[in-house]
């Protein structure tokens, strides 16, 4: 990447964000009368069920609350603006999000009455970053303390083995997913921005070591995605499926790790090895873009959708393309990346409405024209947008 790519990318990045994914939200999202978002959105922006789920809630808070800061001192209008929507955010998570156990609620009605609980702590380390983005932009010591508060929750809940409600019966099989040290991992991240706590650094340390012990194999090539709780291969459908964005969102969440402590190299390896192996794995050579499911070794991915393109998995793709590129220079990440924004750009974007599509065919044909549902909202796209900006402005050129 020269300077003149470099500096086209960061406002394409930046632009997108601002003019045309943000607005998108804020227009048809924000609900006025019940308080929160809504994220059942069709391709027009139109509400199409008023339930509303609460990982969307925070994770939308988060990416309000992070820009209202950055912000504050280039466009201070625009930053007011994004500040009193994580307020709105920030109530409604606060006020609606958590059952009397001080666990949280996965799926509400639009007035915020609860639906359904998950075993997964997922949605409490989305609180978690919701709470930190506030805290950092109001320098807010009571959502701190509770940002902190409910951290140390969870690391609480995940050492006690029968805290949770276990993805296999433990007595016949038993695993663990990438996804919990991943999540922990970036959540440590998000939370550090805001304070010291010393558990925080611990457990980033202690969830990137498990990642490279556990589930980074070299005897394979591969990043498991679910592995017996000693970090072996369980020899069934499920222990054999793999997910390549994820395990892409992994790597560029150690390689901003990396980053953070000096360009450490073997945290550069560890990323960029995960990038490396799974990219070859997940990237379509017949049509293009990021598979959602492939398989280890010779025998078929059980998911009906494991071929198809989610939204998700490009932006993560994107993102470790671009940092790897950026912290090492290897052309062959230059290149991935504009393989896969090129791809995503012209498949998923909406030109007309707005946003992007979630949903594709593997041909890139749309499969749905939503933009939103219980699963998709303000979040993946953002984030990418948001963090290809930052690290371009930061590593790359400001124009």
């Amino acid at each position: 990447m020269n300077d003149e790519h470099i500096a086209e990318l960061l406002a394409g990045y930046r632009d997108s964000l601002l003019k045309d994914t943000l607005p998108f939200w804020i227009e048809h999202a924000v609900d006025r009368v019940d308080g929160g978002f809504h994220t059942f959105l069709d391709r027009e922006g139109n509400v199409f069920d008023t339930d509303k789920g609460m990982w969307p809630q925070c994770r939308f808070t988060w990416i309000l609350a992070t820009l209202a800061r950055e912000l504050g001192k280039t466009d201070p209008d625009t930053a007011q603006k994004y500040g009193e929507l994580a307020a709105h955010g920030i109530e409604f998570i606060k006020s609606r999000g958590f059952d009397d156990d001080g666990r949280m609620f996965f799926h509400v009605t639009h007035d915020g009455r609860p639906l359904r609980k998950r075993r997964y702590v997922f949605t409490e380390l989305f609180a978690v970053m919701a709470l930190s983005a506030w805290a950092r932009l109001e320098d807010d010591e009571d959502s701190r303390r509770e940002a902190v508060a409910l951290f140390r929750r969870v690391v609480n809940l995940l050492t006690q083995p029968e805290a949770l409600t276990p993805k296999l019966e433990p007595k016949t099989r038993r695993g663990k997913s990438i996804a919990v040290p991943m999540l922990m991992l970036v959540t440590g991240q998000e939370l550090r921005g805001a304070s010291h706590d010393p558990i925080i650094q611990d457990t980033i340390n202690s969830c990137i070591e498990e990642i490279e012990r556990d589930f980074v194999r070299d005897d394979l090539d591969v990043v498991l995605e679910l592995v017996s709780p000693d970090g072996e291969l369980i020899d069934h459908v499920d222990g054999r499926t793999l997910n390549p964005g994820h395990a892409m969102e992994a790597a560029w969440f150690i390689l901003e790790e990396a980053r953070h402590q000096d360009s450490d190299q073997h945290l550069i390896e560890i990323g960029t090895k995960m990038l490396d192996w799974m990219w070859e794995r997940g990237w379509d050579r017949e049509h293009g873009g990021i598979l959602y499911y492939t398989y280890l070794g010779d025998g078929e991915v059980q998911e009906y959708w494991h071929d198809m393109k989610f939204w998700w998995p490009q932006t993560e793709t994107i993102l470790a393309t671009l940092l790897a590129h950026l912290l090492t220079g290897a052309p062959k990440y230059a290149q991935w990346h504009q393989d896969v924004h090129e791809w995503a750009d012209s498949h998923f974007r909406d030109s007309e409405h707005g946003e992007w599509f979630g949903y594709l065919h593997r041909d890139g044909g749309l499969s749905t024209a939503t933009k939103g549902n219980l699963w998709k909202g303000p979040f993946h796209l953002p984030r990418m947008q948001w963090h290809a900006w930052r690290w371009l402005e930061e590593l790359g050129v400001n124009p």
